[in-house]
């Protein structure tokens, strides 16, 4: 029994540490689709792992080879997707064939059997908030098959091997989905912390040069205006208004600077969400039609969060608007709300049909200038960010080109009414 443990102690510190290793290689991110470079390493770094694992089996059971390669199968598929798994059960099935003795067919069989189970169950436990209670599912499933398998052809198997193992295999399996979900956290919370590093950096340079160039602007712009109402001359009255235009533009980006750099101070307060939403669908339906655009929301219920009515209002119109502009033709837009008990939160999901983002454009979004639009400042969805976070509450997008946009905005409850 303690050779039994030791040789899984061993496996168990393999996994764990490839786990981190492929974290610093190419750091896990939530519900992000992983480049093919990303997925090729993801399954080498895999397979390495599962090899070392399958070169320190148990050793007091004749002639068979049981070891933990079956996890790294198991949790490569489901985090990496089909590709990166395919990689590690190649490179398993061929060192298992090159090991050999009487139960290869089982070893094969097994090592196929997690791979099949990650595949099938994948989008469940990623989706998921519930982590935990599903792996264990996962884990259930699997290890009735993987019993039954190694019960029909290895018979010199004993109740306390059965115990040991599957108990081992449970804990570990448990772990290494907690270790991998922690570390897409932690990671998620170093890219907000270098995100608000580039807002205080675009904040310090709007404060410096805004107000230095606003005042000229304005000065230019009164004299454009002055010379064109009573100039006789045919060219500046037919460029005037283009020349204003583009003041006003100039302008906006300015306003839009010192939004990022400084918004005006918060008033917080007891928000009734659904109301706070409802006004800002009302205010939007007129561009909405204009547009062709349905703007679909249920406004029963009450939930309440605490943060300033004005600037919450700013950061779900921006989002709105932006979703009507992305539609081209006739299209939809839906606002739910979703309460999560785990975290005490509620989850505001806009979504529409718009013409939607790459994956590249998507990773830009609420960057310094970066826009999709042929005439925006690429600052709109920065300060929407900053005003959210200024909340306590966070934002996070997904999208998928000529299918549309989800925007998820993430704010803290209040419990007590």
């Amino acid at each position: 029994m303690i050779t039994l443990i030791k040789s899984l102690l061993v496996n168990i510190t393999i996994l764990f540490s490839f786990a981190y290793n492929a974290n610093v290689l190419f750091p896990f991110k939530e519900k992000q689709e992983s480049a093919f470079k990303h997925k090729i390493t993801y399954g080498l770094v895999a397979s390495f792992g599962a090899l070392l694992c399958m070169l320190y089996p148990i050793e007091t059971l004749g002639e068979t080879h049981f070891d933990l390669r079956m996890i790294a199968i198991l949790i490569v598929t489901i985090y990496a997707g089909f590709l990166s798994g395919s990689i590690v059960l190649c490179c398993v099935i061929f060192f298992r064939y090159l090991i050999g003795g009487p139960y290869v067919a089982v070893g094969i069989a097994v090592s196929v059997l997690p791979f099949i189970i990650g595949i099938l169950f994948r989008k469940m436990l990623l989706k998921t908030q519930y982590k935990l209670l599903v792996s264990t599912v996962i884990f259930i499933i699997h290890a009735l098959f993987y019993i039954a398998i190694i019960k029909a052809f290895i018979p010199i198997l004993h109740l306390p091997f059965y115990f040991t193992y599957f108990t081992v295999f449970y804990f570990t399996f448990l772990a290494l989905v907690y270790i991998i979900e922690h570390l897409v956290r932690t990671n998620k919370q170093i890219e907000e912390m270098v995100y608000l590093d580039k807002l205080n950096m675009v904040g310090q340079m709007a404060a410096s040069i805004a107000h230095e160039i606003r005042n000229p602007l304005a000065t230019v712009r009164g004299f454009i205006q002055h010379l064109s109402e009573d100039s006789q001359d045919a060219r500046l009255k037919k460029y005037s208004p283009l020349i204003l235009n583009e003041l006003d533009r100039t302008n906006k980006i300015i306003t839009d600077y010192l939004n990022v750099a400084k918004p005006s101070g918060f008033q917080l307060s007891n928000l009734n969400l659904e109301n706070v939403i409802g006004d800002c669908v009302d205010l939007l339906s007129p561009f909405a039609a204009y547009s062709n655009t349905t703007i679909l929301f249920d406004g029963t219920g009450s939930h309440h969060i605490k943060g300033d009515e004005d600037h919450l209002k700013q950061a779900i119109m921006n989002v709105i608007k932006n979703g009507i502009e992305s539609i081209e033709g006739q299209g939809e837009m839906s606002i739910c709300l979703k309460e999560d008990p785990f975290s005490k939160s509620i989850i505001i999901t806009i979504s529409d049909n718009g013409k939607g983002m790459t994956g590249e454009e998507l990773k830009k979004i609420g960057l310094p200038f970066y826009t999709t639009k042929t005439k925006g400042t690429g600052l709109g969805s920065m300060v929407t960010n900053k005003l959210v976070r200024e909340m306590g509450g966070m934002i996070e997008y997904e999208s998928e080109l000529n299918k549309g946009t989800v925007v998820r905005i993430k704010l803290p409850l209040i419990t007590n009414q």
